[in-house]
């Protein structure tokens, strides 16, 4: 991280955090824990909470509650629908919990940011996802899940390891998702039909 400015690793981790939570969100939250647990990395801020073996326990239950419900056509829709509730708040936590030892100022700012970033990966991820389910076959949605399984550690890790590429990645990623929006709302439609 040699001659890189100072807030850019703190803030592609903050990015990394809110984007994932908006994918996986307990994958993120079992696997920051994890690695602050056996100190693999030095969680800062109040992140070192995750590492915790009461919140290590929950949130790798709901990883594999989550992993096995998003394999399966529609309860995946179901699902990311109900974590609309839970995705956005948490990536807001989290960032806020990262700049904890700020100003009220910063941590509001945070929680925005977190809560924006966590808000937009969410509503990519369940747009798209219903527009994958309306094809008959499962196979497009498994290969769909099995991705963000990926994409989440990979994420994660690229920030801390290679913030700089995280943010260049992000930012690319993010107009990808802005291109295909007609298709992520196609998707989102399809969900409130299917709920109706």
């Amino acid at each position: 991280m040699h001659g890189l400015p100072s807030a850019v690793p703190e803030l592609a981790l903050a990015l990394a955090l809110a984007w994932g939570a908006g994918i996986r969100v307990y994958a993120v939250l079992f696997l920051c824990g994890l690695a602050g647990r056996m100190a693999w990395i030095d969680l800062p801020g109040h992140l070192s909470l995750l590492s915790h073996p009461l919140v290590l326990g929950a949130s790798g239950f709901m990883l594999v509650v989550e992993f096995l419900a998003d394999k399966v056509p529609w309860i995946d829709s179901i699902w990311d629908a109900v974590h609309t509730f839970i995705r956005i708040p948490v990536g807001a936590a989290l960032v806020t919990m990262l700049f904890s030892d700020g100003s009220a100022a910063v941590s509001a700012a945070a929680a925005i940011l977190g809560g924006a970033v966590a808000a937009g990966a969410h509503f990519a991820k369940a747009g798209a996802r219903s527009s994958i389910n309306l094809s008959p076959e499962p196979f497009s949605n498994w290969a769909a899940s099995l991705t963000e399984d990926a994409l989440v550690p990979t994420g994660l890790w690229l920030a801390v390891a290679h913030p700089a590429a995280f943010l260049v990645l992000l930012g690319a990623a993010t107009v990808a998702a802005l291109l295909m929006l007609r298709w992520i709302w196609g998707g989102m439609r399809a969900i409130v039909q299917r709920l109706r």
